[in-house]
């Protein structure tokens, strides 16, 4: 079995902190991004995939050096997986993404995990599906967002439309799927793009799996528990709350400073005079004096001296989104 995920965005509505680091790498709750999801990969498969296959592009470097030194075992990394890269070039779509990884996957199996889905969900259940594919799904209010799923009456998948103008139902498909014949995702995939068949101008991969159907494959679901989403700074901060709650970080001693718990505070970072949390992440290296800090995720190196600070994303470029309490300003 491979697990393929793709994370060649460029996050632009994460800026400026993604002129920094590729939106995978920005830390929420402790860890970046797909360093929970490949946690989660550990966690739920047993065996875990031999082969895990990221799509890049943007500062692919630098999500290359990450999973290298903390999970690629060829590289001393404390995961038992092969990473393999393949490059975008082009922002032609997700279909377009996951047709790259032909060559690698060849006709194995695959677990198939979008690059910013955090998430919650048996996913063992999934990859044991006795059909042809499992797709996961989560009841949302607004379905023109996302790609949907129409169930027959069995639970079977009988039509996936990508941001429906006029929704066939309100189940997201989530960006957690697995497909067990991957010989035929990517002649349908191929063929889409061979039609120029398009979505919204790119070749999705909602329509190649909807092809799938049509050509006999059999498709249920799977429902996610939880799904965190990591696309702005508001949904971010949201996330960083829901994942401090559950992974409860001991809290370390700082001094005089007061620590309200959840929080995560990298042993490098240097705390003096303050009032930290609840819900508050701070990355390696950061600095705080004289300072009271709420509800934020503080990236490495910042340094926040005499103010106060809420609801915020603070990196070292420029003024991040967010709010100041009364008395206090924003740290640039």
């Amino acid at each position: 079995m491979k697990a393929i995920i793709p994370v060649a965005g460029s996050g632009t509505r994460l800026r400026p902190h993604t002129y920094l680091l590729p939106k995978p790498l920005l830390m929420v709750a402790g860890k970046p991004i797909i360093g929970h999801i490949l946690d989660k990969l550990k966690k739920d498969l047993h065996p875990f995939p031999d082969e895990v296959v990221f799509i890049v592009s943007y500062m692919a470097d630098k999500i290359e050096k990450y999973i290298k030194e903390n999970y690629d075992h060829r590289q001393g990394g404390m995961s038992q997986f092969k990473s393999t890269y393949i490059e975008q070039k082009e922002p032609l779509g997700l279909g377009h993404a996951i047709w790259l990884t032909k060559d690698v996957v060849k006709n194995a199996p695959s677990v198939i995990i979008y690059g910013d889905t955090v998430f919650e969900a048996d996913l063992a259940s999934a990859v044991n599906t006795k059909v042809d594919a499992c797709l996961g799904v989560k009841s949302v209010e607004d379905p023109r967002r996302f790609g949907v799923v129409e169930l027959d009456k069995t639970g079977i998948a009988k039509r996936l439309v990508e941001k429906p103008d006029t929704p066939i139902s309100n189940l997201a498909i989530v960006g957690v799927n697995f497909i067990k014949d991957t010989k035929l995702m990517f002649e349908c995939i191929e063929e889409n793009i061979k039609k120029g068949k398009t979505t919204k101008g790119e070749f999705q991969f909602t329509d190649a799996m909807q092809l799938m159907i049509d050509k006999g494959n059999s498709f249920n679901t799977f429902i996610i528990d939880e799904w965190l989403d990591c696309g702005t700074v508001e949904s971010m901060l949201d996330t960083n709350q829901k994942l401090l709650n559950k992974l409860q970080y001991k809290v370390p001693t700082c001094g005089s400073s007061k620590i309200k718990p959840p929080v995560f505070i990298h042993p490098t970072a240097k705390i003096e005079n303050s009032n930290i949390g609840s819900f508050v992440s701070i990355d390696k290296n950061v600095v705080i004096r004289n300072s009271t800090v709420s509800n934020s995720i503080i990236y490495e190196d910042v340094v926040i001296e005499n103010r106060t600070i809420s609801n915020a994303i603070l990196s070292t470029k420029g003024e991040s989104k967010g709010t100041s309490r009364p008395g206090g300003d924003l740290a640039v």
